[in-house]
């Protein structure tokens, strides 16, 4: 098994706090989640995690206007310099303060950085050759409380600096004759946003009780408006004097705050968001209301506009909400929200295309392993979810939870058509539902028992008690006839559903058992105990075949009120979850730690160890505190002591009527970094943890691994290519898979005439018949030589099906894949035929009509043509001689109409 995992995306959560940025394309938008940062393509339907972390939770995020350069600043000001387009990072940075804000100016040449009451402006890195990156060009000055917001004008000559203190700066990057730094003043709040107009004849700043000013640029005391960038000079060539002057003074008309606000200088919008999760689009400089929605019930802390100001982006970091508006349709282009709490459980689908995740927050979602969007949500349940389980059939899932039900969801209709219940109220803590899908079991933690339902009537059937403990989780065997649970008491039992008549097995543990889980072959079982061990079971013997001592790797970080070190520390030392991998020859296990471990089964020995996350947001990561952030009131880091993230209303304790100051002595909290749940995919090409800062999907990365396979020295890339020149493709590309280099591989096989795969198929050797079905099934998605890809699988399959067939548990992941890719691409096909079924009707006709006329032009009868008279003829004849039946004239014309049907499919 491979063992080269790799992190692949991040599902599960899609905004947390920071700002929303848009490529300059506008067809992708970038969201900060934890200390990773998303990119949510809106075009192509994809979403992407960055590979590279910060070291706490993101504050603020800037794209280049080139697209080229990404800047991911965290709370504390460390910075990280990203080539966005090539993924990787450039360098590391210290702004050594919290940043409010950071703005790239419109040519690139800068960048702005808003540090607490001062502003900061860099060279942008790239643009010329220097030995430090980032260049400090000018510091500037003069605000008397934090800023809040900076812009810049079009031509990069100026930006604006809002405050705290209700007042607006204008600053120059360079000295320039006749300028002068300039407040603006005459908001009664915190100034949220100021932004110059597009021809530069006007600033428009907006401030949180919904006040706009509109200022003008005039000489004083000339009732002409100037462009601000231009000082007119007098006859004499003296410098005039010149001023900003308030035009006029709007406002919102509502009752809630302004908490974000965007300007787009083209379209000249501007959207304001508000406390009471309201926004509004108004047309400047007139103030004339466009539009106006609530789209939800928190604060909007964030709003972006795409370039072109047609897309609106909204964030709200408190229900962690993601929406893009199309405000000209009034749709929603991109509409996703995480788990308002822990991710609790996880299930992958039969064939490894969706995912089900249930939370804290009562909601079961359900995600598109490759894309990593959410596209249902399902609210029937009233509290924590703690197991979701898919059938054989990938139509329908099931889930668990503490509200005393058991619920089944149909996939097809998106309903929830079951719901199984206890006669005694219980709390649900584990599911299992045999392969065939007709027995539903749970556990419960309150009366220690097991119980069964059908699937197919809703009854209860049975009820399992012998266990003196919580039932911690149950495990269908592959062949479905045992049923394996865990408990609190020490013990595993095995139950035999279907013959109650024999003896129930018991395993016995030491501790107390916390996970269980089947071998893909139901041969063997393996159980982690409280005390850090993996112990393995043969099901047939009920013997024990080998342990695993895992506490010392699954041994987390150190939190922030532990009393002991790491080491000394007894918490987070054992594993909650378990799987086996596709192939059963590794086991996966994580628990209350940062780290998951991956063991080899025949060995015990540890392959590799994973870390969630980086992320010192979160408590448990760091190995060692610092002593200097322990105060007497506790840990600096949780004292809400900035004033971004803790406003009045933030400690407003709302619960008891007539109440306007809350608890002053309120901490923050810090989530601590775990693993609740750990899943293989059935293909085994990827599994899922869903951990603390969401939905984590790692997947192999086979393109940077050189793993040869039966290589000499007369194979080499050359030799690979003469041979594919020559015509000799089978030995081509069973050299390229000896090589086992991805891009020859793709280059031998593509370079295959298709005519020639029905015989390649047939000699092909089946030592790499795994290879290629591995890589067929990496590139169907993404390809556009579909006949091609079909063509192979279909010869390989066909002539070498009792290989398969012998082989199919090892090379089940594969087809599964196979299996996946193909059930996409034609439901993509048939989407799209059914969508242009008309038009291409519409084009065969005229295709047919256009050549009947060039042949009457020409004059030309062919053979074909006298056929066809003759056969018209026939038709005719026969048609006089023998009068049809309504019923035989309605089967010969539905027959006419699927054979123009196939033809359009055919054509398509």
């Amino acid at each position: 098994m491979k063992t080269s995992f790799k992190f692949s995306n991040l599902c599960g959560t899609v905004y947390k706090k920071g700002n929303l940025v848009f490529t300059p394309d506008g067809n992708s938008v970038l969201s900060p989640v934890g200390n990773r940062v998303t990119v949510f393509d809106l075009m192509n339907n994809r979403t992407e995690t960055l590979p590279f972390e910060n070291k706490r939770d993101i504050r603020r995020i800037v794209l280049s206007p080139n697209g080229n350069l990404l800047l991911s600043i965290d709370e504390l000001g460390q910075t990280v310099l990203v080539n966005f387009r090539k993924r990787s990072v450039l360098n590391y940075f210290n702004l050594k303060d919290k940043v409010r804000d950071i703005q790239f100016s419109p040519d690139g040449a800068y960048f702005a950085v808003g540090l607490g009451r001062n502003i900061e402006v860099w060279r942008s890195p790239g643009l010329t050759r220097e030995f430090a990156p980032f260049e400090l060009h000018r510091k500037f000055t003069g605000h008397y409380d934090d800023i809040t917001h900076i812009s810049w004008s079009p031509d990069s000559r100026f930006f604006l600096a809002s405050s705290k203190d209700m007042t607006t700066k204008i600053f120059s990057v360079s000295k320039i004759d006749g300028f002068e730094q300039t407040t603006l003043s005459g908001h009664r709040y915190a100034v949220v946003g100021a932004w110059f107009s597009k021809d530069m004849r006007a600033i428009y700043t907006v401030s949180t009780d919904g006040a706009v000013c509109v200022r003008r640029f005039r000489p004083f005391g000339v009732e002409e408006n100037l462009t601000f960038g231009e000082f007119p000079r007098d006859d004499e060539g003296n410098l005039m004097r010149t001023i900003w002057f308030t035009e006029s003074r709007h406002y919102t008309m509502q009752t809630a705050k302004v908490q974000s606000a965007a300007f787009n200088p083209s379209t000249q919008l501007l959207v304001l968001g508000f406390t009471n999760g309201v926004f509004g689009i108004w047309e400047m400089p007139d103030f004339n209301k466009i539009h106006s929605l609530s789209i939800s019930r928190k604060a909007i802390n964030t709003v972006a506009i795409n370039p072109s100001g047609e897309w609106l982006a909204f964030g709200s970091s408190k229900l962690g909400q993601l929406l893009v508006w199309e405000w000209q349709s009034e749709t929603y282009v991109l509409k996703q929200q995480g788990h308002f709490y822990d991710m609790s459980c996880i299930a992958y689908s039969g064939d490894g295309q969706y995912i089900a995740t249930g939370g804290d927050d009562a909601k079961v979602k359900v995600w598109n392993a490759l894309t990593g969007y959410c596209f249902i949500t399902f609210t029937e349940h009233s509290s924590a979810v703690t197991a979701v389980q898919f059938t054989k059939g990938n139509q329908v899932f099931l889930s668990a939870s503490l509200d005393g039900t058991v619920r089944a969801y149909d996939l097809v209709r998106y309903r929830n058509f079951r719901i199984f219940t206890s006669p005694t109220p219980v709390q649900f803590t584990s599911l299992a539902v045999d392969p065939s899908g007709e027995i539903v079991c749970a556990g419960c933690q309150d009366t220690f028992e097991i119980y069964m339902w059908s699937m197919q009537t809703g009854k209860l059937l049975d009820v399992l008690s012998g266990h003196e403990g919580p039932i911690s989780v149950l495990a269908f065997r592959a062949d479905g006839l045992s049923l394996a649970s865990g408990s609190w008491d020490n013990t595993v039992r095995l139950w035999d559903i279907f013959d109650r008549s024999k003896t129930v097995e018991q395993l016995t543990h030491s501790h107390e058992v916390m996970a269980i889980a089947y071998r893909p072959d139901g041969k063997e079982i393996c159980a982690s105990t409280l005390d850090g061990q993996i112990h393995f079971w043969d099901v047939a013997k009920a013997e024990s075949t080998g342990s695993i001592e895992g506490r010392r790797d699954i041994s987390g970080g150190r939190k922030a009120n532990d009393r002991r070190t790491a080491a000394n520390s007894s918490s987070g030392k054992s594993f909650s979850t378990l799987c086996y991998s596709a192939d059963g020859t590794a086991v996966l296990g994580g628990g209350n730690s940062k780290y998951i471990c991956l063991y080899d089964r025949q060995s015990g020995i540890l392959l590799r160890k994973f870390q969630i996350s980086m992320n010192q947001s979160l408590d448990g990561v760091q190995e060692k505190l610092n002593s200097k952030l322990m105060t007497e009131a506790g840990p600096a880091d949780l004292i809400d002591s900035d004033g971004i993230d803790s406003d009045t209303e933030k400690h407003v304790d709302r619960s008891l009527p007539g109440v306007r100051s809350g608890d002053k002595s309120n901490r923050l909290l810090k989530p601590e970094v775990r693993a609740r749940a750990l899943r293989f995919s059935p293909t085994g090409r990827q599994w899922a943890a869903a951990s603390t800062e969401g939905l984590l999907i790692y997947s192999l990365d086979d393109n940077m691994v050189f793993d040869p396979y039966e290589l000499d020295e007369d194979v080499t890339p050359d030799t690979v290519r003469d041979l594919a020149r020559k015509g000799d493709y089978l030995r081509a590309l069973v050299n390229a898979f000896r090589l086992n280099e991805n891009y020859l591989i793709r280059e031998v096989y593509q370079s295959i005439p298709p005519l020639d795969v029905a015989l390649l198929t047939k000699d092909f050797p089946e030592a790499y018949l795994e290879r290629l079905l591995k890589f067929i099934a990496s590139i169907i998605e993404s390809s556009q030589l579909l006949e091609f890809h079909l063509r192979w699988i279909s010869g390989l399959l066909s002539n070498h099906g009792v290989f398969v067939k012998t082989r199919s548990v090892a090379l089940q992941p594969v087809l599964r894949t196979l299996q996946r890719g193909v059930a996409r691409l034609h439901q993509d096909i048939g989407t799209t035929c059914d969508k242009n079924h008309y038009t291409l009707d519409y084009l065969l006709v005229q295709g047919k009509q256009q050549a009947e006329a060039e042949k009457e032009e020409s004059g030309d009868i062919t053979m074909q043509d006298v056929f066809a008279s003759f056969d018209d003829n026939d038709s005719e004849l026969a048609e006089d001689s023998e009068e049809p039946d309504s019923e035989e004239h309605e089967e010969r014309g539905s027959g006419l109409m699927d054979v123009d049907s196939s033809e359009v499919l055919a054509r398509a």
